[in-house]
């Protein structure tokens, strides 16, 4: 459909399945995977290349962890924004702006520059990056119905873990080989690939609202049309109306504590990004190709999580489970382990104990971010969607902005012991997000209530 196109009618009930939209919807899931991958390979690179980077700008712990730290300074303010702008802005456009801003920000760093210019064209690449996930998971959303999301949304979010398991070994070759110049050079080659394959394939689906800036029916059979669309999309989103104020959403229990769990998460995913590859190196003293392959370990195993915990929720859910337990509770679970072992690990002795604990802390909490997002989207009505998940994500990604800068000023102050209490206070973080998904999230409880 072109952006002048005319929408068509739809009927009140859902729109039967047939097999050119279940190809298209898949297709559009496959490349919003790979948006995801293009994404956190952007985000890891400074991690892979932590100490010649320190090296040739001579940067010490702090000022790296502050360097790191400035993408997050418009992330969040951009993702809640752009989160809100993607309900009446087609996601389509949104998505390949932000893929080309990507692409242009990493060119700074692979032609030159110091710290100055490595702190804006972060800042410029985090302002870009912030509203990927939730306009990514909008996106794919809007091809399926409620109880079809969990694969496609988990997809989406494995996409992070792809991109990394894909960046670490292929990025840290590169850095070795080429200099670590050159791996801003083939993320942005990679952004503008992926720009170029969306304006062929991507669109929205039917499930999304009727696209701003079309053409709709007028007279009695547009007064018509809306009663019709009004009533579907009540009766899909579990009675919520479609006007419900965002106050109102972000006052629920659900919304709120799933954000806390799923910031949890994201200090965790900040830290493994960042840090995570220097603690390995600097603290316990692992090589850096063994670093670099148990951080793909640590992102592989994310990615079988993520999908784990999407085919056991989608298999509850049929079985008539209610999702406070399918998605809410596996999840606040999977945290509650991920906190244990966080905890367990400044204290364990280095080998299979260490690795293990490393996967268990590191490699599973990422199951969150999925279930944030289903659980947000069975909640609010579809001309909400993108602005809720847009302002979870907004909340959520402070954490990147916080724990980047404060581990190296542990770093600093303290030496390898502040990597150790980076991981402790990582998992007092989790063991609180875990047990707010486990008491407080109520779906089904919060959907009565925006119906009220």
């Amino acid at each position: 459909m072109t952006d002048t196109d005319v929408v068509p009618l739809r009927s009140a009930g859902p729109p039967a399945p047939d097999l050119r939209h279940t190809r298209r919807a898949w297709t559009v899931t496959t490349l919003l995977v790979v948006f995801m991958m293009v994404n956190f390979a952007d985000k890891c690179v400074l991690g892979l290349a932590a100490d010649p980077i320190r090296h040739d700008l001579g940067l010490s712990a702090t000022e790296f962890g502050l360097a790191n730290s400035a993408f997050f300074l418009l992330f969040s303010l951009c993702g809640g924004a752009v989160g809100l702008l993607s309900d009446r802005v087609r996601p389509r456009r949104l998505l390949l702006t932000m893929a080309l801003v990507w692409s242009v920000a990493q060119l700074p760093m692979a032609l030159g520059g110091g710290l100055a210019v490595l702190v804006i064209s972060r800042i410029v690449l985090g302002a870009a990056e912030g509203p990927a996930f939730p306009v990514a998971q909008h996106s794919a959303l809007s091809w399926f119905p409620d109880e079809r999301r969990n694969l496609p949304g988990a997809l989406v979010t494995v996409g992070t873990t792809l991109g990394v398991v894909v960046a670490a070994p292929g990025l840290t070759w590169v850095i070795h080989h080429h200099g670590w110049r050159s791996a801003f050079g083939v993320v942005a080659a990679a952004g503008a690939l992926w720009a170029a394959a969306w304006v062929l394939f991507g669109r929205e689906g039917r499930y999304a609202s009727a696209a701003p800036g079309t053409a709709e029916p007028t007279g009695a059979l547009a007064r018509r049309f809306s009663r019709e669309a009004t009533s579907a999309r009540r009766a899909a989103d579990g009675g919520a109306p479609a006007d419900v104020p965002y106050r109102r959403i972000l006052g629920t229990r659900t919304w709120i504590s799933v954000t806390v769990a799923y910031f949890s998460t994201y200090w965790c995913v900040a830290l493994t990004l960042v840090w995570l590859p220097s603690y390995l190196h600097d603290g316990l003293g692992y090589a850096t190709t063994a670093t670099a392959s148990l951080i793909a370990l640590l992102w592989t195993v994310n990615g079988v999580a993520m999908l784990g915990q999407a085919g056991l929720s989608g298999w509850l859910l049929r079985r008539g489970v209610s999702s406070r337990w399918a998605r809410a509770r596996v999840g606040g679970i999977t945290l509650v382990v991920s906190a244990v072992a966080c905890l367990l690990l400044p204290s364990a002795p280095r080998g299979p104990v260490t690795v293990s604990l490393l996967v268990l802390g590191f490699g599973i909490c990422g199951v969150m971010a999925g279930v944030a997002v289903t659980t947000v989207a069975e909640i609010v009505p579809e001309g909400r969607r993108g602005g809720a998940l847009g302002l979870m994500n907004a909340v959520v990604t402070t954490a990147g902005l916080i724990a980047p800068a404060l581990t190296g000023f542990m770093v600093d102050a303290q030496g390898a012991a502040g990597y150790q209490h980076a991981v402790l206070l990582a998992g007092a973080l989790l063991l609180v997000g875990g047990l707010a998904a486990i008491i407080l999230v109520d779906p089904a409880r919060d959907a009565r209530h925006l119906n009220a």
